[in-house]
C-alpha cells in the first residue's frame, strides 16, 4: 500500500472513531502542525494523548519512500495497534455536580445580605444562596447537562416556606433556614434524583444554608440567634422558586473556589 493510500486510511479510521464519541456542546481542538493526522475535535476538558512513538511514526511514515510489502505491513500492523491503544485510553473526565433550585433575585439579594453578615462575623466562603435539589453526583460534563436538561422538562414553578432558622452537624450544613417539606418541593427533588439516578442516603431535608463553616455548638447557636435579629422576619420567609440551576460542586473544595454554574433553566408559570 502505497504511503498517501495508507494516510487516508488512517485518516478515515481515526474520523470515524470521533464520530462514535460522545459529542460535548463546548469543543477545542489539539493541533500538530507536523502531523496533520493528529488535528481533530475533542470533548473540552477530555486529555488525548497520542504516543511519541504513535507521533514519530506517522511523521516519518509520511514523509518517506513507499517500502517494501513485508516492510509496510509489519509499519502498518504495529502503527495501527498503537492507535487503537492509545485510543482505549482516552476517557471523559468526570466532576461532581449538584441541582438547585434559586430564589429570585430580590430574595437571593436579601438572604446574600443575610449570609454576609454571618459569614464576615463567624467565617466561611461566600456561595450562592439555593435549595438543593440533587445532591452531589460525580458525572462527565455531557452526562450532566443532559440529565439536567431533561429533569428540567416540563417542571413547574413552585412556592417555598421558610419554618426557621436551623443548625446541622457538619460543614455544609451548619447554619440553614429550614423549608417546609411541601408535596411540590419534595416532589421536585424525588423527580430531579430520578433523572440523575441519584439516591439519598438519608430523608430528604430541603434546607437553604446561610453558612458553611465548621463551628462549635455554642457557636452555631450563636450564629443561628444572629440569624433572627439580622434579618427579623426571615422565618416567615416565602418565596417562588422559577429557576433551577447546574452546578459544578466538588464537596472537597470547602474553599468553593472550583464551583460554578453550568447550566439554568426556568420553570414554567403556575
Amino acid at each position: 500500500m502505497s504511503n498517501s493510500n495508507f494516510k487516508k486510511l488512517l485518516t478515515s479510521y481515526i474520523q470515524n472513531r470521533s464520530t462514535q464519541e460522545p459529542q460535548y456542546s463546548t469543543q477545542q481542538t489539539i493541533k500538530n502542525t507536523q502531523n496533520p493526522i493528529t488535528n481533530f475535535f475533542v470533548p473540552h476538558q477530555i486529555s488525548v494523548s497520542v504516543s511519541e512513538k504513535t507521533n514519530n511514526s506517522l511523521s516519518s511514515l509520511f514523509a518517506s519512500k513507499p517500502t517494501s510489502s513485508s516492510s509496510s505491513s509489519s509499519s502498518t500492523s504495529s502503527l495501527i495497534l498503537d492507535l487503537m491503544a492509545t485510543s482505549q485510553q482516552v476517557k471523559p473526565e468526570k466532576h461532581v455536580y449538584s441541582v438547585w433550585a434559586v430564589p429570585p433575585d430580590d430574595v437571593a439579594a436579601r438572604l446574600r445580605k443575610l449570609m454576609d453578615s454571618l459569614g464576615s462575623e463567624f467565617g466561611g466562603p461566600k456561595f450562592e444562596p439555593h435549595i438543593t435539589v440533587v445532591g452531589a453526583i460525580s458525572l462527565t460534563p455531557e452526562d450532566a447537562v443532559e440529565k439536567f436538561r431533561s429533569a428540567c422538562e416540563g417542571r413547574k414553578a413552585y412556592t417555598a416556606t421558610v419554618d426557621r432558622v436551623a443548625t446541622g452537624t457538619f460543614f455544609y450544613q451548619c447554619v440553614f433556614l429550614l423549608i417546609h417539606p411541601t408535596t411540590e418541593v419534595v416532589e421536585t427533588s424525588a423527580h430531579c434524583c430520578g433523572h440523575f439516578g441519584y439516591k439519598n442516603s438519608t430523608p430528604y431535608m430541603p434546607h437553604l444554608s446561610l453558612l458553611y463553616a465548621d463551628l462549635t455548638e455554642d457557636e452555631k447557636k450563636k450564629a443561628q440567634e444572629r440569624a433572627s435579629i439580622l434579618d427579623e422576619s426571615i422565618n416567615s420567609l416565602s418565596f417562588q422558586v422559577n429557576r433551577l440551576a447546574l452546578y459544578k460542586t466538588d464537596t472537597e473544595d470547602t474553599t468553593l473556589e472550583s464551583w460554578e454554574k453550568i447550566s439554568e433553566c426556568f420553570l414554567s408559570p403556575n
